[in-house]
This record gives C-alpha cells, structure tokens and sequence, in this order.
C-alpha cells in the first residue's frame, strides 16, 4: 500500500544466507566430523548401513546435514562410490527438502502420537522411485512417551528399504528403549581453528576483505557450531561493508577486545599495576560486560597454564600468534603461580555473579591480582619458620628437670625403648652424683621393669657414658595422690610443652609476615596449618 502519488521501491528477496548457501552437500564438504563420515562411507562401501540411525551432538555441528548427505549417497542415481552428484533432479529435491522418498519430520511440532502412527501407516508403501526411503525426524527428544511407544516397532524391524535418522541436541531425554535399537553417532564441537579456516574460505570465495583475526573472534563466538559461526559472519559483513576487521567485528558483536584482555593479563602477570589501571580505564570506555570480560580471563590463564607445562596443544583453541604471545606474557612464571592466579579469577567470577556493582568488583579482583605475590616468594615463608627464634622455655637452664630431660633424648637416640620408659619418670632429687627417679602412679607398671638391677645397670652406663662415672640411681613409686606439678616434670611433658610454644612462636612469625599477610587480604582466609618443609 502506497501514498498517492508515491511508489515505494521494489525489494527482491533474493539473497541466500551463508549457513544455507555453504552447506555440505556431500560427506567431503563436512568439516570438523572426521569421525562420522569415515564411518558413514565404510558401512554404505561394505553394505553394513544401520537401518535406524541416532545422530546426537550440539547445535550447528551437521547432524541434518549429514542425513541429507546419506539420503543422496543412497538415493542418487549418478553415485559414484555412494558420492552423490548434486546436480541431478533426486539431490536437488533431498537438498531442498522437498524429496517424497526423504521425509523430513520436525519432532517438535509432531511430537505426538497421532503423527507417529500416520508414519507407522506409510512406513510400509514402496518408495515412489528409487530403491530406498529415509524418514528424517529432526529433534526427536521433543517427542511424547506414546509416540516414542508407537514408533519402538518400526524402529526394530522397518521395511528393507526404509532407514531412519533421528537428531537430536539432548540424547538423555531419549527413552533406553529406542536408544537400544538405534546405532549411535555422536557430533563433536567443531574446534574453533577448524570453524576459522572454513569461514576463511568462504570469505576467500565471495571476494570478502578480512584481517584473520577477526574471522578467529567470529569464530571463538560459534562456541563449536558451524552454523552459528556463519550466521555471525553473515551479521558482521552487513555491518562491515564486506571489509572484516577484529575491532569492527568485537564491536558489532560486543565482545572482549582481545587487544585489551592480553594487555591486561600482561600487566597482571608483570604485577604492574599501573597497566592494568590504564586496561581498566580501556575496559570502561568500551562498555564491555564485567562478567565475561573475567571468563575471558580465566580461560586465558588456563591457557598460559597449559602452554607452560606441556608441548601438546591440542587443548589450546587459539591462533599461533595469540598462542606466542601468551607464552611470552607467562615466560617469568612458573606453573604454580598461574595455578594461583586462576583460583583467584574462579573466586572472582563467583563474586561478579552475586555482585550488585559488577565494575567495582571486577576493579578490586583485578587490582588484587596484580599484587599478588607469587608462590616463590611465598614458599620462602618456610626459611622464616625454620629460621623462627626458639622461645626461651626451650633453651635449657640447667635445672634438674632441663638436664634429665636432655639425658633421656640422648638415651632415645641409642636405645629408643629405654628412653621411651624414662621419659615417663620424674625428677625427685638430683645432687652430687645421686640421682633418684619417681613413677607416677598411673605409669606403676612400669616402676618394676625401671627398678629392676639389670634396667638400672643399662642406665648406669648410659649416664656414666653422658655425664661422666660415679652416678647411683635410685628409683621411687610415687605418691597415691597424683601430683600435676611434678607430672609436668618429666621429660615427654616438658617435650611436648617446648614443641607448643615452638609452635606458637612460629605461628605468630608466619602471620606477622608481609606476604601471608597479603595471601589472606587476597583470599579472605585464615591459616589452617603451618607444615616444616625439608
């Protein structure tokens, strides 16, 4: 409808998107499922072609593709080798989904009973032409429990023309029943190098400018699926006139600036805070998202994390030049500061998820990291320990106590069973040469393997080997009311009292030191335990 005198201008649609315009028509075009295809063509090759057929795996990654690529291997009538021609009338019709001889179901609109049985009914009719029939139901998880019922026959004895093909994204809502009778291919994510060289070729194809760059972001973006990959790179080149740059693309899209996040990560790893104060003042002005700007650094540390400690990069989804400069950013760390650095980013993200201020917090976890201290300088903390002053009540003062307790731990050196028994006595009388022991009463057992002539003869030549000839040693029961006082006496207590205070003192160094100190303010965190290392 018009204004008179007007005419509005004339709009032809006529333009084919990429995702439809670029997909694989037949099993040599499929990227990134290896896997599949090789399988497909050795069962169509050996005539082991399963009739029920479960295609499973994440969105945009082939799975109706590949079922239109099996019905034109099967139904074509130029196939060489089951290769389809792609030109004649059987693979136009299939390609177009307009096939009689391949019908495609949408299991989300048909998901009920009623269309399963209107396709048990058919199943059995000959195909119009041709030798075979292939019944394609796309999202198959989206069907109900009676329809999944109605098609469990078919399923496991079909006609021996007719194959199916089920797809779906979600393979557990599936029934074990129909899983059991059907022969399962899992779709893989695309890796992302694989998802960039294609859509470098399709640029290279349509005459597209492009810095590669920007086509790696586009890409990173598809997340594995190929088709949400074009559909990007479709958006982006009406955006970009046909000229594909990395910041065009980041903005068009509202990425993280990669530029930017590898300045970042590079100031953090330097611990140069006022680059990563200059990155936060780049960040505001872009208007970038505080949560996933803080992904994208987390997944860049593990990415650092896996270049330092191993050659293989498969794991790594970058391009080789991000790939060196990431090494290069993490050349002065070692493997456990960036295992530190990436807990820090976890704790992070979890408090930007609870965040009423997302910038302000994504400041403060930014600003921590880079004054971090790295785990070298935190692992010195246990020269401090080992080095700690020994409280005074460990040095000995000569007393009577002090100078058993120093015999008995020379004793355990030579005889440890001896000196396990004496550590249990007291001193009750040291002078001159007389030396006379008390046993509690709660270690009596012991007072006659102590008193006996032999024991006493053994520790007569162990004193007179660490003090020197003459001692005589007397051994007494103590009284029946215990005595705490001289129970603190013997050498096990007094040991154990000096290993706590040790332990006191070297808890108290430890928290006093600048980089715990700085650990804690980090992490929130108290000390659980302080361990010697050797």
């Amino acid at each position: 409808m018009g204004f008179p005198g007007h005419s509005l201008p004339e709009f032809h649609v006529s333009y084919e998107v990429i995702a439809r315009r670029w997909r694989p028509q037949d099993f040599t075009g499929l990227v990134g499922q290896d896997h599949i295809r090789t399988t497909l063509q050795n069962a169509l090759k050996n005539n082991r072609l399963h009739h029920a057929l479960l295609f499973t795996g994440p969105r945009g990654t082939g799975k109706t593709s590949t079922a239109r690529i099996l019905a034109k291997s099967l139904r074509c009538p130029n196939a060489q080798d089951f290769i389809p021609c792609n030109t004649c009338a059987e693979c136009e019709d299939i390609a177009s989904g307009r096939s009689l001889n391949v019908i495609e179901i949408d299991g989300a609109s048909n998901n009920g009973v009623d269309a399963i049985r209107e396709l048990r009914d058919t199943v059995g009719y000959r195909p119009a032409s041709g030798k075979y029939k292939l019944y394609i139901i796309d999202e198959v998880h989206m069907l109900s429990t009676s329809a999944f019922n109605a098609l469990l026959k078919t399923l496991e004895e079909p006609p021996e023309t007719v194959y199916f093909v089920l797809a779906t994204t979600d393979v557990h809502k599936i029934p074990n029943t129909v899983l059991s009778r059907c022969q399962r291919f899992d779709f893989r994510r695309i890796p992302t190098k694989t998802i960039a060289q294609h859509l470098q070729h399709i640029c290279e194809r349509d005459g597209m400018k492009f810095e590669p760059d920007a086509l790696w972001t586009i890409a990173r973006q598809g997340d594995g699926s190929m088709r949400d990959a074009q559909s990007l790179l479709d958006q982006t080149i009406n955006f970009t006139n046909g000229n594909l740059t990395r910041a065009l693309v980041v903005s068009v899209l509202g990425l993280t600036d990669r530029g930017l996040l590898m300045d970042m990560l590079a100031g953090i790893f330097q611990r140069d805070t006022t680059a990563v104060v200059k990155g936060l003042q780049r960040f505001h002005a872009s208007g970038g998202e505080a949560k996933l700007f803080m992904l994208d650094l987390m997944e860049q540390v593990r990415n650092a994390l896996l270049l330092k400690i191993s050659d293989d990069r498969a794991l790594i989804d970058l391009p080789d030049s991000e790939q060196e400069a990431l090494l290069q950013h993490a050349r002065a760390l070692s493997a456990e500061d960036l295992h530190f650095l990436f807990d820090m980013c976890l704790k992070g993200a979890q408090d930007l998820a609870r965040a009423a201020d997302t910038l302000l917090v994504l400041e403060m976890v930014l600003l921590r990291m880079s004054h971090a201290p790295s785990v070298s300088s935190l692992s010195g903390i246990s020269v401090a320990q080992a080095s700690a002053p020994t409280p005074p009540a460990a040095a000995p003062t000569g007393s009577a106590e002090n100078r058993y307790r120093e015999l008995v731990e020379k004793i355990k050196e030579v005889n440890g069973l001896v000196g396990a028994q004496l550590e249990n006595c007291y001193v009750v009388q040291l002078q001159q040469k007389q030396i006379t022991l008390g046993v509690a009463q709660k270690h009596k057992f012991l007072f006659d393997k102590i008193n006996h002539p032999d024991f006493k003869k053994k520790v007569g030549n162990y004193l007179t080997s660490f003090w020197g000839p003459g001692y005589v040693l007397t051994v007494v029961m103590g009284p029946e009311t215990s005595s705490p006082a001289a129970e603190a006496t013997t050498p096990k207590a007094l040991s154990q009292k000096i290993d706590n205070d040790r332990q006191q003192a070297v808890r108290k160094s430890v928290e006093a030191h600048p980089l715990v100190q700085s650990a804690q303010a980090v992490f929130k965190a108290e000390i659980q335990s302080i361990q010697d290392t050797p």
